[in-house]
């Protein structure tokens, strides 16, 4: 019975090769870091979310190690049954004190948090008003909810005011946001939306995984950033990029809707405990960010050089001060060829194309890390120069 669907699935999955958008998954030999293995060669990676390069960190590791040890590999239950152990508890308070917020409940990713809150929250009666760069697991999300669904234009706030103002007659209005627009490196202007959150009487929900550990004067994020800690209702986020990179995420916000989400999150209620190892290294990440500025120091230095050089060399750099630095391409298959250029080359990066970003759209989305030495970052510039060059 399946031979008609596999010829169908055949033809679709030849038709995104043919257009220049088939995602190949290339295998890495090493841990995670600034310099990784491919196929026995070692390369810079430019294209991981390790913001400050704790994935492999030493310290982290240990770590991981000591919970794995005291508290062992896994609980093989949820949270409620038999899944909960004290260092999840100090977990959770850690980033409620971190992030400045009244309670924290932990998921297995970002995606799950994100994908377990709108329909706890909201119903038939409510409105959920969503920015239209918003990351998929947000997207997924509101799906999953029976809210009124609105958007706005990216960072509009002339449109969000009129989608405000259009939902009046709910019971609750949630406005949900990027911190941070993965694929562009920008921000959300979070002290206008609260504004117009304050004036409507709306609630705020921001999905920081792009700026918790290193946006911000201490790292709390966007909220922080734009001064509007104790405006925000939600935030989420992921332990698994600067505080990190392993697995792992949340949602902290106001203590009555944690204790809801705790009682009716779906993915929060049916799935596995996040894993004592990763606990107690995302518990270390935490101690290492409120001991000092110097990873953070770093990174906002590379980042800026990086900008600065590769605008000099003419590429199109979308700007900002964000480590996600896009170099616009256009061409899905240029994009995908300048990648495969680059690894010739020693850098790691991906062609980013459609559907992950609109058609025409297509760059490679470098990002920047703490760990990046200088001479890093000279010889990626050099060698993003030269593969335009023999691109034509």
């Amino acid at each position: 019975m399946f031979a008609d669907t596999r010829r169908e699935i055949r033809a679709e999955i030849d038709k995104i090769r043919a257009d220049g958008l088939f995602k190949a998954e290339r295998v890495i030999d090493s841990p995670q870091g600034s310099s990784i293995e491919v196929g026995g060669t070692e390369v810079l990676n430019f294209c991981a979310n390790n913001y400050l390069g704790l994935a492999d960190d030493p310290r982290v590791i240990e770590a991981a190690k000591e919970a794995l040890d005291r508290w062992g590999y896994g609980l093989a239950s949820v949270r409620f049954i038999c899944g909960t152990q004290d260092v999840h508890k100090e977990l959770e308070q850690r980033v409620s004190s971190f992030l400045g917020t009244e309670d924290t409940i932990l998921y297995s990713s970002c995606f799950d948090a994100n994908g377990g809150l709108f329909e706890t929250l909201l119903d038939a009666q409510d409105v959920v008003i969503s920015d239209e760069l918003n990351h998929a697991s947000i997207i997924d999300g509101i799906r999953l909810s029976k809210a009124k669904r609105l958007r706005y234009r990216n960072r509009d706030m002339a449109d969000l005011e009129t989608q405000l103002k259009a939902s009046g007659d709910a019971r609750r209005r949630l406005i949900a946001t990027d911190g941070v627009f993965s694929m562009d490196g920008y921000l959300a202007p979070l002290a206008d939306i609260c504004e117009l959150a304050d004036r409507y009487g709306a609630m705020v929900m921001v999905d920081d995984s792009h700026a918790v550990g290193f946006v911000g004067p201490t790292g709390r994020g966007t909220p922080e950033l734009h001064g509007v800690m104790d405006r925000v209702d939600i935030v989420t986020g992921t332990l698994g990029k600067a505080l990190g990179g392993a697995s792992g995420g949340y949602t902290s916000g106001r203590r009555e809707i944690i204790d809801l989400l705790r009682q009716r999150s779906r993915p929060y209620l049916f799935s596995n405990s996040v894993a004592p190892a990763v606990v107690g290294a995302s518990l270390k990440v935490l101690d290492l960010l409120e001991r000092g500025d110097d990873l953070r120091a770093r990174l906002r230095e590379n980042t800026a050089w990086f900008r600065e050089r590769m605008t000099s060399l003419g590429f199109d750099i979308l700007p900002g001060d964000h480590p996600i630095v896009p170099v616009m391409i256009g061409d899905a298959a240029r994009a995908s060829r300048m990648a495969d250029l680059l690894l010739g080359k020693g850098i790691y990066v991906i062609g980013f194309s459609y559907p992950v970003v609109p058609v025409g759209k297509a760059r490679i989305r470098t990002q920047l890390s703490a760990a990046h030495t200088p001479a890093d970052l000279e010889h990626a510039a050099d060698a993003f120069g030269a593969a335009r060059d023999e691109l034509g």
